[in-house]
């Protein structure tokens, strides 16, 4: 590795850290962050895609340089765009700039880029490279990328379970399991998503709010499967529903007047075809956010919900907190139902797996190997 790949490097590296300051304020859109470097490799300018609809990560860092960007590079976590969406394109910024090279972590996976903005840059003479630091580069765009291509949102599963794997005791008892740094971890998670996703079980045993506290930079619809729109309108849930956005996924075969209770309480009613099980179908659920742009879904709820979301492929990421207690018992539940895999050989993996101790808690946070 040369001098100047490791100096590429550690730009890059600048600029993803940049970018990772616009998640939850900027989706749909990815996060991207920029730098703008001088030939003595002082910095001249840095920016990042602050918000969903507001200037793009080069031309806050092109801002930042001013004149002083004439002759210098640029390090950008995602190509360029060519194209007038909600700003300007990019690469023309590029240009006007004087910008002599580009470092490109990650290529744009949407159609509208797919390597557009990079040719552009090529044919007004701005030498480009592409690739470097690719692999956390794409990481972080993973949601917008799936968005993109498959019109599904990225969906994490989130549970918190004893040492022996149980989410709740033979009495149904799960409050609490995890300690409150863990639970700290939660609701940031929690204000960085679109959408929160939970089942009728849940519901009942716990009555949960599903908000971030204290809130984050996005409010996430609370949705509930309940394919018979069971759901007491004096839950918390449906309390709040004026407040903060409430959604109960049902089918036809729930009685129409069930639906018209919850409306008229500020509920938003969606109706989805059933599954073999006579549940909301998750993956219908799923293209119904997607066709609402939601990016990011978090899925807290019991073993049948989780098991189902993994069961179809649809999980993504896992956040896992372990707590150092035992509870035993044959009927204390454990995080995933549904059917399961056959064989330990055709097991889901985690990969990129990251493990932290939270108070005591092991929290492990990876992603799904075999996701759609």
């Amino acid at each position: 590795m040369t001098d100047s790949h490791a100096f590429d490097e550690t730009m890059l590296h600048r600029a993803l850290d940049l970018a990772r300051r616009g998640i939850g304020f900027v989706e749909p859109n990815p996060a991207v962050g920029a730098v703008v470097v001088g030939d003595q490799g002082q910095v001249l300018g840095e920016g990042w895609h602050e918000r969903f609809g507001g200037p793009h990560a080069e031309v806050h860092a092109l801002a930042a340089a001013g004149g002083a960007a004439r002759g210098a590079t640029l390090y950008v976590t995602l190509e360029p765009c060519c194209h007038f969406g909600k700003t300007p394109p990019c690469t023309q910024a590029i240009i006007a700039a004087g910008i002599r090279r580009v470092v490109v972590a990650a290529s744009d996976p949407a159609s509208h880029g797919a390597g557009r903005g990079i040719d552009e840059l090529r044919q007004a003479g701005i030498a480009v490279e592409i690739g470097i630091l690719e692999t956390p580069a794409q990481l972080l765009i993973a949601p917008f990328t799936k968005l993109m291509t498959t019109g599904l949102p990225w969906v994490r599963a989130k549970w918190a379970m004893t040492l022996d794997g149980k989410i709740a005791t033979r009495t149904g008892s799960s409050q609490w399991i995890s300690n409150t740094v863990s639970r700290s971890v939660v609701h940031q998670l929690r204000g960085r998503m679109d959408a929160i996703v939970t089942g009728l079980g849940t519901v009942i045993a716990d009555d949960p709010q599903l908000t971030a506290r204290p809130s984050g930079p996005r409010l996430a619809t609370r949705i509930v499967l309940d394919s018979m729109s069971r759901i007491s309108v004096d839950s918390k849930l449906v309390q709040t529903a004026r407040d903060i956005p409430v959604m109960v996924v049902t089918t036809s075969a729930a009685p129409p007047d069930r639906m018209e209770i919850l409306q008229q309480a500020g509920v938003e009613v969606l109706v989805v075809e059933s599954s073999p099980n006579q549940q909301p179908d998750l993956l219908a659920l799923m293209q119904e956010l997607g066709r609402r742009k939601m990016t990011n879904i978090l899925v807290e709820a019991g073993p049948k919900v989780l098991g189902s979301v993994f069961d179809q492929r649809l999980a993504d990421e896992v956040h896992a907190f372990i707590a150092p207690k035992l509870v035993g018992g044959d009927r204390a539940t454990s995080p995933l139902a549904g059917l399961g895999i056959g064989t330990m050989a055709d097991a889901m993996e985690l990969h990129l797996a990251e493990y932290q101790v939270l108070g005591g808690d092991v929290y492990v946070h990876g992603y799904v190997s075999n996701s759609n």
